[in-house]
């Protein structure tokens, strides 16, 4: 049987060579870093901050953040999947120290059901993926308001989940939950979502 010849990677040489340089401390490292990464790392943060100045500030924090974590850096991980981990983790503080909307009660948004398990509220059968209505030009900005209403814990998870596409473990990483507890608050979450824009549109509707 033929055995695989190994194929270079001049991109994953590219990225090892520079995380290198990095943990060794040369000068033009963070520079080579910014250059290289940071136009990746702000258009996820436009995705998740509607401010520019905002997502800006936490393209900042996450290369420094990046910066003084080099050390720890695992030569089996990708660069860039750790540099998107840490943007998401940075817009996600940005997001929890600057709230500029009331979020709203989580129970609130959650179907109800009568004692013989019939349900007493809008009809929200099937779960909303947030990826699918936001290719819509015409209400991104509503749901992106919907989503900042979430309570942080819920909304964390809908942005890593689907916003960002994280895979469950990862997002149980990042926001140090387990993983059970992230699919329990996707649904949460998704629920939740679907009334708020359901309730949106029918306040524009009414």
């Amino acid at each position: 049987m033929a055995m695989a010849i190994p194929t270079h990677d001049p991109k994953r040489e590219e990225e090892r060579l520079l995380v290198e340089a990095l943990q060794d401390g040369r000068d033009t490292a963070y520079e080579t870093l910014v250059r290289q990464y940071g136009g990746a790392m702000l258009a996820v943060a436009r995705r998740l901050l509607r401010d520019e100045e905002d997502a800006r500030d936490a393209v900042q924090d996450g290369m420094l953040a990046a910066f003084k974590a080099i050390r720890f850096f695992r030569e089996d991980a990708r660069l860039s999947t750790w540099l998107h981990r840490i943007t998401v983790n940075a817009c996600l503080m940005k997001l929890r120290s600057a709230r500029r909307r009331p979020t709203a009660r989580i129970e609130d948004l959650l179907p109800r059901f009568d004692d013989v398990g019939h349900r007493i509220d809008l009809d929200t059968a099937g779960e909303l993926r947030i990826e699918d209505a936001i290719d819509a030009p015409l209400v991104r900005a509503r749901v992106r308001a919907c989503i900042e209403r979430l309570p942080d814990a819920y909304r964390e998870v809908l942005v890593c989940r689907d916003v960002e596409e994280l895979d469950t473990a990862e997002t149980a990483t990042l926001l140090g939950i387990s993983t059970e507890n992230v699919k329990t608050r996707l649904h949460r979450a998704r629920q939740a979502l679907r009334a708020l824009i359901e309730r949106e549109c029918a306040e524009v509707a009414g």
